[in-house]
C-alpha cells in the first residue's frame, strides 16, 4: 500500500512516517508533500489509495486539496491530521467527502495509540473515525450555542461573503422569506438577539455581530470562508 503524507512541518511528517511504518506493516512506500497543490500532482501521478491530510497549511489548505483527490479518485480514503477542532473544518469535510469512501479526524494531540488506531481504521477496515477530543470540543460548543442547520450554515456562510438577501435566495434556491426566516433562526441560535444595549441612540448590526460570533465560536474560520470565496466566483461567473 502507498500512502501519502500532505504535512508542511517537516517534525510532524517524520512522526507521522514512524506512526505509518509502526501501525501499518502492510504500507509500501511514503510519499510526502508539503502544501495541498504538491499533495494534489502526487496523489494525481502515483493513484494512491490512502492520504494522511493536515488541514491548514499556507499554500492550498487540507479541506481544498482532498476535495480535488476526491473529485478526481472517490476512493481514495483520507486521514485529516490537525491541530484544529473547528466545526467549520468538520462541515467542510462533510460536505466534500464522497458516499463510497471512508475517512477520519484526528487532531495532533491524540496519544500515539489512538493515531495508530485510526490509521488502521480508516485505510485498512474503511471506518469513518473523528476523534473523541473532537467530539468534546463540540459538545462544549453546544452549550453555549444551538447546533446550526446545513441550511442556516449556508446563509451564515454567503452573509459573510457580503451577499445580500435576494442574492441569497438565489444562490441557495429559497424564497426571500425563507432567507429572512434563517437569518431570525442564527441571530437566535448565536445569541445576537440577546445583546442589550441599553442606549435609545445605540443600535447593533446582527449581521455583522452574528458573523462575529460564528468566528468566535469557530463555527466559520479563514479557510472556510476562502473555500467559500472560491465557490461564489465560480457561481457568479456561469
Amino acid at each position: 500500500m502507498n500512502v501519502l503524507l500532505v504535512e508542511d512541518d517537516q517534525f510532524h511528517a517524520e512522526f507521522l512516517s514512524e506512526a505509518l511504518r509502526q501501525a501499518l506493516p502492510e504500507v509500501t512506500q511514503i510519499l510526502h508533500a508539503s502544501n495541498g497543490a504538491e499533495g494534489e500532482t502526487l496523489a494525481r501521478r502515483h493513484t494512491v489509495p490512502a492520504v494522511v491530510m493536515d488541514l491548514q497549511m499556507k499554500e492550498r489548505n487540507g479541506i481544498d486539496a482532498a476535495r480535488t483527490i476526491w473529485r478526481e479518485r472517490p476512493q481514495t480514503r483520507i486521514l485529516f491530521w490537525s491541530n484544529y477542532s473547528d466545526e467549520a473544518y468538520l462541515r467542510g469535510i462533510a460536505r466534500i467527502v464522497p458516499n463510497e469512501t471512508s475517512y477520519g479526524y484526528v487532531l495532533k494531540t491524540a496519544t500515539r495509540d489512538r493515531l495508530h488506531l485510526a490509521l488502521r481504521a480508516v485505510f485498512l477496515e474503511a471506518q469513518i473515525v473523528v476523534d473523541q477530543e473532537i467530539h468534546r470540543v463540540q459538545q462544549r460548543h453546544v452549550r453555549t450555542h444551538d447546533t446550526l442547520t446545513d441550511s442556516e450554515y449556508a446563509v451564515l456562510m454567503d452573509m459573510a461573503l457580503g451577499l445580500s438577501d435576494k442574492l441569497i435566495a438565489k444562490r441557495q434556491g429559497l424564497s426571500l422569506r425563507t432567507v429572512q426566516n434563517r437569518l431570525l433562526s442564527l441571530y437566535d441560535k448565536l445569541g445576537v438577539n440577546d445583546i442589550e444595549t441599553g442606549r435609545s441612540d445605540f443600535s447593533i448590526n446582527k449581521r455583522t455581530r452574528a458573523i462575529t460570533r460564528a468566528l468566535n465560536l469557530r463555527a466559520i474560520n479563514a479557510e472556510s470562508l476562502e473555500s467559500a470565496e472560491r465557490d461564489l466566483q465560480k457561481w457568479l461567473s456561469t
